[in-house]
């Protein structure tokens, strides 16, 4: 098969956006992607990588830089509302992040890399499970098979809803706010809702800790000390009215612009944690999920990315503040204790300034855009091992 057109890449998407599968649960599009993949010429196909990661390379055999272009196979788990004859067949499932679209912009280039002589190093077209729960990069990373093509250096995108589509920006360092989900458990005793003295009730601590929460994570300005707190769950006892509660959680998502402030954040939430529950007499418990360490544009890696778009003909804006919302892509510039990491960047595409936001029920990724990210990926190949 010739390079892909945009008529192409949309049918690709479009295919792809009918099977969306949550974190982990990846194995349709995976296959589907191998399947694709292998249909162009890979020197080396990689399939369960991390659990359902796919990675082709495409080898020069010569010596040189190895270029790593990834994507997130993964959907989320909301249900689409859309009138669109390729909406969502999976019920609860829908792609509202646009990783159909970064799969298509990655996956197009196999084509382009088919028909082509490297001249020296290699290409990896990483397909990364699991980046919504923020657990896919690091599992790729430490699976073994990943020694074999661990990249120097490592290249992504993210749809930008409100940018106008074919507007790019960049940020100078930090891209991506570090961000964890904290679960606290708090433990009593139930008793008769007539005798509540005779429990031990969580009803306090609970009181106490949301507007403590709160004022610890204000946000504001996305200086060095930014930090946000969002409660995001509370539930205490059973939904009756014979019993006076014994148990309670209170699930919050801490966001910092650095991983040291995110330790400080957290450091601080479980103190007042230790407080509240002492004070009451409760047991408790801390526990997190969904850990994302911030994520920051290496200077090598920028500079060769910032080159790459004003040769495609999109200028990035240059931005000093990170997004808000966090990405995992920040592992492949840290590596392992295995594996060193790679010098890594990432860059902000426009999908329109009328989009929904991502997460969004109604959001779609613009096939418009499709032509863009694979443009700039051709680019920075090019320009790297050229």
């Amino acid at each position: 098969m010739s390079e892909m057109t945009p008529q192409d890449m949309a049918a690709l998407r479009h295919r792809l956006h009918r099977i969306p599968e949550v974190s982990g649960a990846e194995v349709q599009t995976a296959a589907f992607i191998a399947a694709f993949l292998q249909e162009h010429a890979p020197d080396q196909l990689l399939t369960g990588l991390g659990g359902h990661g796919v990675a082709a390379v495409y080898d020069s055999g010569t010596a040189g830089p190895t270029v790593l272009i990834r994507c997130e196979l993964d959907g989320l788990p909301i249900e689409e509302l859309s009138d669109h004859p390729y909406r969502s067949t999976i019920m609860g499932n829908g792609h509202l992040c646009g990783h159909d679209g970064h799969m298509v912009m990655v996956a197009a280039l196999a084509p382009w890399l088919a028909t082509r002589v490297l001249q020296r190093g290699r290409v990896v077209l990483m397909f990364q499970p699991a980046e919504e729960t923020g657990k896919g990069s690091a599992a790729v990373i430490a699976d073994p098979r990943y020694q074999e093509i661990a990249p120097d250096f490592a290249f992504s995108l993210h749809n930008m809803p409100g940018l106008p589509i074919g507007a790019v920006a960049l940020c100078k360092g930090a891209a991506n706010c570090a961000s964890r989900g904290m679960r606290i458990r708090l433990t009593g005793k139930t008793s008769h809702a007539a005798e509540p003295q005779d429990g031990v009730s969580p009803v306090g601590a609970i009181a106490q800790l949301l507007p403590q929460l709160a004022v610890l994570g204000p946000g504001g300005a996305l200086d060095a000390d930014f930090a946000l707190t969002t409660v995001t769950h509370c539930q205490l006892g059973e939904a009756t009215f014979g019993i006076a509660p014994g148990a309670g959680e209170i699930w919050v998502t801490l966001r910092a612009v650095s991983d040291a402030r995110m330790q400080r954040l957290v450091t601080e939430a479980e103190a007042l944690v230790v407080r509240a529950a002492e004070a009451q007499g409760l047991g408790y418990s801390v526990d997190y999920d969904d850990i994302f360490d911030a994520c920051e544009n290496s200077p090598a890696a920028r500079d060769v990315l910032k080159s790459a778009l004003s040769s495609t003909g999109y200028p990035a804006q240059m931005q000093v503040q990170p997004q808000k919302w966090s990405e995992d892509f920040g592992q492949f510039r840290k590596g392992s204790a295995t594996v060193a990491g790679a010098q890594a960047a990432m860059f902000w595409l426009g999908s329109g300034e009328d989009q929904p936001q991502l997460h969004n029920p109604d959001y779609d990724f613009p096939d418009a855009a499709l032509p863009i990210g694979k443009a700039v990926f051709q680019q920075i190949i090019t320009d790297v091992l050229t």
